[in-house]
Parts: structure tokens; sequence; C-alpha cells
């Protein structure tokens, strides 16, 4: 079992920066796959960044290239996303997740452990 808890969300201005955290206890993190998704008011949960375990390359949604970046560390059994230049439309309910696999998916059906979530507001 892995457990997940974000921290970090809040209120920005458009144009501001925030800093994600995800906090995992239980088994070995470091074999773990790591994601970030998020979920706006009405919408589909939607995948942000994933980071695998094994060399720690990253994968980023094309909406927030240039402007997201993920990281682990792997000493503090913690995840963060860097997130710049932020836009009303990145306004939305932020969900760690993870998966024991090599490389991480994009999909929500392929994470087995998720976050309660973290509110990031993004105002105009």
């Amino acid at each position: 079992q892995v457990q997940l808890v974000e921290s970090g969300g809040g209120l920005v201005q458009a144009g501001g920066s925030l800093r994600l955290s995800c906090a995992a206890s239980g088994r070995t993190f470091s074999r773990y796959a790591m994601g970030w998704f998020r979920q706006a008011p009405g919408k589909e949960r939607e995948f942000v960044a994933a980071i695998a375990w094994s060399d720690g390359r990253t994968y980023y949604a094309d909406s927030v290239k240039g402007r997201f970046t993920i990281s682990r560390d792997n000493a503090k059994n913690t995840m963060y996303l860097q997130m710049n230049s932020l836009k009303p439309e990145d306004t939305g309910v932020y969900y760690c997740a993870a998966t024991y696999v090599i490389v991480p998916v994009s999909s929500t059906s392929g994470y087995d452990y998720w976050g309660q979530g973290t509110q990031v507001t993004v105002s105009s």
C-alpha cells in the first residue's frame, strides 16, 4: 500500500507560480512511477505530468510543457510539481498518483494509488 498526501495548492494570479508537493508513505517510494493529474469542475480528470522511477524520465501534457516541471526526491519520499506562468485554465483539483510500473502512462486507469487532491485556483 502507498499513501499519498498533496499540499501546496492555493489561489494565485495569472502569471504566478505555485509548487505542489506529494508526500508518500508505505511501500518503497523509489520503485513507483508517479504522476500528477488535475480535474476542473464538470470535466474529466486529465493527465498533467509523470516521472519514471528507474531513470527519472519525465512526461508532460502539451498544455503544460515549458511551464510545469515534475521532479522527485526519493530520499524524502516526495514528488513535486513546479508550476510557472499559471493560466486561469490551470484551475482545478490536482491529484498525485502512483503506479508500480517502469514507464508511467497518461491514463488514470494506469495508476493504483491516489491522494486526496489539493485545490489550485488561478485568477485572471
